[in-house]
């Protein structure tokens, strides 16, 4: 446990000596808020609550989740610092457990610093704070599955380019799995069986139903399970790539 709190305080340190956090955070909460008070017609709606702020996290982290990401690997293997990560007495999972961590808990300061929206439809009317919570809760998970992909995929490249493109198109089909063009599609050449399989790994289905307030053991479940399975793939591929 202290090798994973180690390399997890290491790597936080690495977002702020650089301008990447900084940014990463000005950004989003820009977009946040634009898209919220301007594009989710949060006025118009009449009402107080947060799905307008909710709806778009999805495609929030479709772009920012990755530039976050892609250098958790690509950096080490270009920079030749893996191998020195590697000779220290750390495991693989404990080495990507720490950079996983530290990247969730950013993305969950960036959240964090949201809350003046919450202040805001709190003073303009009285929204049910349980789905907010909730909501919240989801924004969390559904980033934590984001970042697990982007560790995962920056394990196979030197080219943080590379491992941002990876990530992206592989999130961007994990949150249209469960869409009905993709399930129509699917449906002519699967069996159904299949095709309910494709739609439940869904991300934006999950996560809607959470944003929603139905807080579903299902869906908790589902990113956890998801965030554990992708973390597993990138230890073995660093470890087929050390055996190599």
């Amino acid at each position: 446990m202290n090798a994973v709190l180690a390399i997890m305080r290491r790597e936080l340190r690495s977002y702020f000596v650089t301008p990447l956090a900084y940014v990463f955070i000005v950004i989003f909460l820009l977009l946040a808020a634009a898209l919220t008070f301007y594009v989710g017609d949060f006025y118009e709606r009449g009402l107080a609550d947060l799905q307008p702020f909710f709806r778009f996290h999805p495609w929030l982290y479709l772009f920012l989740v990755p530039a976050l990401s892609m250098r958790l690997w690509a950096e080490e293997r270009k920079s030749g610092t893996l191998e020195l990560l590697l000779t220290l007495p750390v495991t693989l999972t404990q080495a990507m457990l720490g950079k996983f961590l530290a990247a969730w808990l950013f993305v969950a300061l960036a959240l964090v610093l949201t809350f003046p929206i919450w202040l805001t439809v709190n003073y303009l009317g009285n929204p049910d704070n349980g789905v907010i919570l909730a909501g919240y809760l989801g924004s969390l998970l559904m980033a934590g599955a984001f970042i697990a992909v982007g560790c995962c995929l920056s394990t196979l490249t030197r080219s943080q380019v590379v491992a941002f493109i990876l990530t992206a198109a592989v999130c961007f089909m994990l949150l249209l799995a469960g869409q009905p063009i993709i399930l129509e599609a699917a449906s002519s050449v699967l069996p159904q069986s299949l095709v309910n399989a494709v739609a439940d790994l869904s991300f934006l289905q999950h996560f809607q139903a959470i944003a929603r307030g139905v807080l579903d053991l299902r869906d908790v479940v589902y990113f956890l399970i998801s965030i554990v399975v992708w973390l597993t793939a990138g230890v073995w591929l660093l470890d087929l790539g050390r055996a190599r």
